[in-house]
């Protein structure tokens, strides 16, 4: 199946991998914004299809991006969508969890990670044909989030930022900012309060 994402044209894989959404491309024109002109190292956590990765590139000619998966899956599929759209060269697409399968540190951390609690699957029906593992978490959901912000704190370069997709709004947050932005996922309500 193909799908158009800021105007790229992508392979995705239904039931697989989820399918790129036009609320993440929200999640891209701020980290453009960002970064703007400047070269940059960006990571892209949770690839996925390699959806954010490539429009990051695309728009950001000056910028290496890094992504990473967990799923075996999505990481052949972004490869191949990075390897369609000649991107080669400035994105990398890594098999493992969060930030561990690359080295060095970022000027921008991205990610729409699974922030939704494992519990309330039933009651979202419009993401019934998306892999459980890509939207859903156990807890409250946020736990992905909580640890890569944790990692986010060396990682990220003294001027880096973090950009997090959660319930359809971006968050961002300054290297500076992170020890907030964790008190936040980790106090009550934490999704409503970040959201």
């Amino acid at each position: 199946m193909d799908v158009s994402f800021r105007g790229l044209g992508l392979r995705a894989l239904p039931g697989s991998v989820m399918t790129p959404r036009p609320a993440s491309e929200a999640l891209v024109d701020a980290a453009v914004a960002l970064v703007g002109g400047r070269p940059a190292r960006v990571a892209d956590v949770g690839t996925g299809s390699g959806a954010i990765a490539v429009a990051l590139a695309a728009a950001l000619p000056l910028a290496e991006v890094v992504a990473t998966d967990t799923s075996a899956a999505a990481v052949a599929l972004a490869r191949g969508n990075v390897r369609r759209l000649g991107l080669g060269g400035r994105v990398s697409v890594h098999h493992g969890d969060l930030l561990d399968p690359v080295a060095g540190r970022f000027d921008l951390v991205v990610a729409n990670l699974p922030y939704l609690p494992l519990a309330d699957a039933p009651r979202h029906l419009e993401l019934a044909g998306e892999p459980p593992h890509a939207v859903f978490a156990p807890g409250d959901g946020l736990d992905p989030y909580r640890r890569l912000v944790a990692a986010s704190r060396t990682r990220l370069l003294p001027d880096g930022s973090v950009a997090i997709q959660l319930h359809r709004r971006v968050v961002v947050a300054s290297r500076a900012e992170l020890d907030l932005l964790l008190a936040t996922l980790d106090g009550p309500r934490a999704a409503a309060a970040v959201a």
